[in-house]
């Protein structure tokens, strides 16, 4: 977390574990902007509020990533209430998909979807996420799939949702994008890069034409293996550790002024 941002610009009625939580998934919005990902106002970061209640963290419908502050984001309760004073409503569709995994699965605080063009071009292909590259064999492993159900404004999808994603952390949405789940926002952040590049290199080779060396079923398996215990506390890129602080120097560089 943004431990110097923590108490800087922080109103009086915010926790600083709450402004820590604010800080960093603002810095998610605007790197996802930096990266690409975004959809104009379209997809949603979301980030679970520190304590007991089943409090989170979404954007402001109506603000670009790129602007995206701390202090414009929206908290929401398990009903999907809005609890914080803002001239701008949530995405309904951003309640039904975070709320889903938030109250089902609290350890994993925080969730992010979006709508790119490599992610939505594997989504509306049938076998999804191929094992083709050593990129796409670093989400092979932890990949699900969810089908379509149209506009997701229906709150009986959410426990399909839940089932679907089980212990997974990458999430294929079928012909609609990408959705990824961890316990801290750097986690979930990297999980998404990771799942982004699998599918524009997936992309990239299917519009080559070319013909495909394919990897052996068996260095498939030892190479999931492999990144299971090199993205552990036991290997030298525990997910989302190493990155995260990197990525905020990158952001701070080049965007600065989300933590306000």
């Amino acid at each position: 977390m943004v431990q110097a941002a923590a108490n800087t610009n922080r109103p009086e009625d915010i926790s600083p574990a709450e402004w820590d939580v604010r800080v960093n998934l603002a810095a998610a919005y605007r790197l996802v902007d930096l990266y690409g990902w975004s959809d104009l106002l379209g997809t949603h970061l979301s980030a679970r509020v520190p304590g007991p209640e089943e409090h989170f963290l979404v954007n402001p419908f109506g603000v670009m990533f790129d602007e995206m502050t701390a202090s414009a984001l929206i908290k929401v309760d398990e009903e999907g209430n809005c609890l914080t004073d803002s001239d701008y409503s949530i995405n309904p569709a951003a309640f039904v998909i975070h709320s889903a995994i938030h109250l089902a699965v609290p350890e994993l605080t925080c969730v992010m979807h979006t709508h790119t063009r490599a992610g939505v071009g594997v989504a509306c292909q049938t076998d999804g996420i191929l094992p083709i590259s050593q990129q796409a064999l670093a989400v092979y492993g932890h990949t699900a799939y969810h089908d379509y159900e149209g506009l997701a404004f229906d709150l009986s999808e959410r426990e399909r949702l839940v089932a679907d994603l089980g212990d997974n952390r990458v999430m294929v949405l079928r012909n609609h994008g990408l959705l990824t789940a961890g316990k801290s926002i750097g986690e979930a952040f990297m999980w998404m890069y990771r799942a982004e590049r699998a599918c524009k290199y997936q992309l990239s080779f299917q519009q080559s034409g070319a013909k495909l060396s394919p990897i052996p079923q068996e260095i498939i398996d030892k190479t999931v293996e492999q990144g299971k215990v090199a993205n552990s506390s036991k290997g030298h890129r525990p997910i989302g550790q190493k990155e995260w602080p990197a990525l905020l120097r990158k952001l701070d560089r080049e965007n600065p002024g989300y933590a306000a």
